[in-house]
């Protein structure tokens, strides 16, 4: 029997990477991760590589069913230079979680974009719907739009076995939200863009594309932009129900602000306006259910006694979920040293 093997990596584009993908047919797989083997693709197709040296390699790190194909498979791989070194784009790379001690809950917001008006569904040729308000969790043809798009994604990424723990129209007409949860940064980032490729294919069947970009509606307008907001524990904060545990990370974070909003996603500073449930970019703040800060302490924390998660709240929801975790971990390991 011959298996469809879809490799998906992260190209070399700046300032946001986009998603690539071929198929690798295999005689008599048996569906795991060690039967992947290493395969190169032209990298200077994709910015990363020059044309008189263009072999790049790509390694499987994870694997999925492909529930939209026959006999197919989905194999995550990051990208590595020919020697077999971490590529500059492989965002996975920097990751320092050996132990997956941090567990991560990413909240990807997004708008369905419609490719022949360029704008997204519910929008009306040359104007605006109704203000946003009734589009949040809406139900009904009049408030939400794409519904079709967001049911066919959700059965395809619970087929594959991706652990999204949910789905809801968002704020915005024609944007929605999905939610994935891991334990281990690199499985948490994984499932996250496959995620990502699946919505992506997906709306390619209704004519449809999907806008990453925080603020797609333009910085003045009176529109919610998307996020990714990145909720996150570790062993410490899950068990030890001290809350000074919780203000030296919040504390660290704010003296780290460049090293977050570096990875946090291009154009951010069109989203972290300080308005739309969000904290001015150049500003940290942080407070127990607070949507307007940069990173909110769920009430739920407080509640278990001081054990449990923080939500950093300034991620775009464009950046990538690697580099998030990367810059999480790091400034909350220097913190509990």
């Amino acid at each position: 029997m011959k298996s469809k093997l879809e490799y998906v990596w992260l190209d070399g584009y700046q300032p946001t990477q986009s998603l690539r993908s071929k198929t690798m047919i295999r005689n008599d797989f048996g569906g795991t991760l060690e039967e992947c083997p290493m395969w190169s693709f032209d990298g200077s197709s994709t910015m990363q590589a020059s044309g008189d040296d263009s072999d790049c390699l790509l390694k499987p790190v994870a694997i999925f069913p492909d529930p939209d194909r026959v006999n197919g498979f989905l194999v995550m791989t990051e990208v590595l230079n020919a020697d077999g070194s971490p590529h500059a784009s492989n965002g996975r790379a920097t990751i320092d979680d050996d132990d997956d001690d941090f567990w991560f809950g990413f909240e990807q917001e997004y708008f369905l974009w419609d490719i022949k008006t360029g704008l997204p569904p519910g929008f009306p040729k040359g104007g605006y719907p109704s203000p946003q308000g009734p589009y949040y969790c809406s139900v009904g043809a009049k408030n939400a739009h794409g519904r079709d798009v967001i049911e066919d994604h959700l059965d395809l990424c619970l087929e594959a076995g991706i652990n999204v723990e949910g789905i809801n129209a968002e704020v915005a007409a024609g944007q929605w939200e999905f939610q994935v949860f891991a334990k281990g940064a690199a499985r948490a980032g994984d499932e996250t863009w496959i995620a990502r490729y699946l919505l992506e294919r997906t709306a390619e069947r209704y004519d449809l594309s999907i806008n990453w970009e925080p603020k797609p509606l333009g910085k003045d307008l009176d529109w919610n932009g998307s996020g990714m907001h990145a909720n996150f524990s570790n062993g410490v904060m899950r068990e030890s129900g001290d809350e000074s545990i919780f203000t030296k990370i919040c504390e660290n974070f704010g003296k780290n602000i460049e090293r977050h909003i570096s990875v946090y996603g291009a154009n951010n500073d069109q989203r972290l306006t300080g308005k739309h449930e969000t904290q001015s970019i150049d500003t940290f703040s942080y407070g127990v259910s607070d949507r307007g800060a940069s990173i909110r302490i769920p009430v739920g924390t407080v509640q278990d006694g001081w054990k449990g998660r923080l939500e950093d709240r300034r991620t775009a929801s464009n950046a990538d979920p690697y580099k998030v975790a990367a810059a999480i971990i790091k400034s909350t390991k220097e913190a509990l040293k």
